[in-house]
């Protein structure tokens, strides 16, 4: 039986070179050291310090150390939440090291601990010696004292070159503002799969599942009432291709957010929710081919597309057979595009009082299609399309629901690209909480002024002062990310 270090083992799945920069290599290092870590952790659990199945996994971490200091000046592991992070870098999880990475997380936070430094002198012994302790360790069953125990420990096994310590707060932070967009994520998701089935069902003439638009529904409340930022973040991700679902979605969560800030109570921004969600279930009913027209429609296609709203609103009234779909659904998809005048369509046969749904949902559908890149249109900025209905009262829309609207997402709406007096490129992350600094909003610095992508963008207040009170950051313009490649959804996801 030998001790003696060999070389890391060849990885069918890993061993093609990785490409990308420093980050690629860190974590397809990172993944192999990981790796070797679970499985010395797991043959130390199951047999003696002596088998050889031991000394080969002990070989094998020994190796892939150092390996990864081979590409590293230092090697850190933090655990935050469900993450695991390398040297800050974090690794993702997929099907092929779930398990694996996964029982590593568990045995570090059984164990009390946040934090494992390695120094680049690490002997094989005081792997062997580290492992041991932390299985003990985790087996225990005590709580508060654990990583106190341990780090106590390995000073007295003269383990020298690996330390641990407790999660920071900042770490937990960080665990919790990537658990806010993963939900928020898989929210968004399965929104859009169910406004999937109910367009295409209006489209085959089936009835939809009413319990499954609701649970949708609630879903997207409750993430607006807890976690806005990160859901408002994602209505960046448009694509024409599915324009007519993700649009409904985007409606959806900007109506909501928009009832939020009227005060609605929760049962009202429910009954709203349904409403956006389905407010455009008419066009399943209207020709594949005048949806995905290029350019204008002529006077046959326009009736068509006009006609979508009526035909909505007798979709909505069949599913209220089926279970309780609420009138005001039903009144939304007809009315939101008749304007506050009601010079729009459907064409009023008689002065009305349009529903306060109705106009919220006007709103937040010209504000995410004019946004969006289609087929036959070019998007307009954000700040563009703001500005233009905030000025000009000939497009119809209450000014109130305007100017609650700006609240939400700012005068630089989320996903805006922003070029800074720094200048650095910046994407709109959020408004300012402080409406007097509605004109400076929270953004991710993603380039820097020589034009270097950020692997881990800063969030800058751009409300923050120097010293002597002038602003650390201001905008210069609104520019197109197009035009440095970049694609501000990546940033919100």
């Amino acid at each position: 039986m030998t001790s003696s270090v060999v070389p890391p083992p060849s990885d069918p799945q890993t061993n093609d070179v990785p490409v990308g920069g420093d980050d690629s290599m860190l974590r397809h290092r990172g993944r192999e050291f990981l790796l070797a870590m679970y499985k010395a952790l797991r043959s130390l659990k199951f047999y003696p310090v002596e088998n050889e199945q031991v000394q080969s996994s002990l070989n094998e971490l020994t190796s892939y150390t150092i390996a990864l200091f081979e590409c590293e000046e230092e090697l850190e592991v933090r655990i935050a939440g469900e993450l695991l992070f390398v040297n800050s870098t974090r690794l993702r999880l997929d099907l092929d090291n779930y398990a694996s990475f996964s029982y590593v997380l568990n045995t570090f936070r059984s164990s009390g601990v946040g934090i494992m430094h390695v120094d680049p002198a690490v002997e094989r012994r005081e792997w062997q010696v580290f492992l041991s302790l932390l299985l003990a360790c985790a087996s225990d069953g005590s709580e508060s004292e654990d990583v106190v125990e341990l780090q106590e420990k390995l000073v007295q096994g003269n383990v020298t070159h690996i330390t641990v310590d407790e999660p920071s707060d900042g770490e937990q932070d960080l665990a919790d503002d990537e658990k806010r967009r993963e939900v928020a994520k898989r929210t968004y998701e399965r929104t859009l799969a169910v406004t999937k089935d109910v367009v295409n069902s209006a489209r085959m003439g089936r009835s939809a599942n009413v319990r499954k638009i609701k649970r949708a529904v609630q879903n997207v409340v409750d993430q607006v009432l807890n976690n806005e930022i990160s859901l408002v973040g994602l209505t960046t991700l448009r694509d024409y291709d599915d324009y007519t679902f993700t649009h409904s979605v985007n409606v959806c969560i900007f109506s909501v957010s928009i009832g939020k800030r009227l005060g609605l109570p929760r049962s009202q921004l429910f009954d709203l929710g349904m409403a956006a969600l389905v407010h455009d279930v008419g066009k399943g009913r209207v020709p594949v081919e005048v949806l995905t027209k290029q350019g204008k429609f002529n006077d046959e296609e326009w009736r068509h597309m006009k006609a979508h709203t009526w035909l909505g609103a007798l979709t909505l009234f069949k599913l209220r057979g089926l279970a309780n779909v609420p009138y005001r659904s039903m009144i939304a998809a007809y009315e939101h595009h008749m304007k506050m005048d009601l010079t729009g369509y459907p064409e009023s046969i008689r002065p009305r009082q349009l529903s306060v749904y109705s106009k919220i949902i006007a709103v937040a559908d010209v504000f995410d299609a004019a946004t969006s890149s289609r087929v036959y249109k070019a998007a307009k900025s954000p700040d563009q399309i703001l500005q233009e209905i905030w000025q000009n009262p000939g497009f119809g829309y209450d000014p109130v629901l305007v100017k609650a609207l700006i609240n939400l997402v700012g005068v630089y709406p989320v996903g805006t690209c922003v070029l800074l007096d720094t200048y650095e490129l910046a994407i709109v992350h959020a408004a300012n909480p402080d409406l007097s600094q509605i004109h400076r909003p929270i953004a991710r610095i993603v380039l820097t002024p020589t034009g270097q992508v950020l692997d881990d963008p800063p969030l800058v207040n751009l409300a923050d002062t120097q010293p002597d009170g002038s602003f650390a950051r201001s905008i210069i313009k609104v520019t197109d990310p197009a035009k440095y490649g970049i694609t501000p959804s990546d940033y919100f996801v």
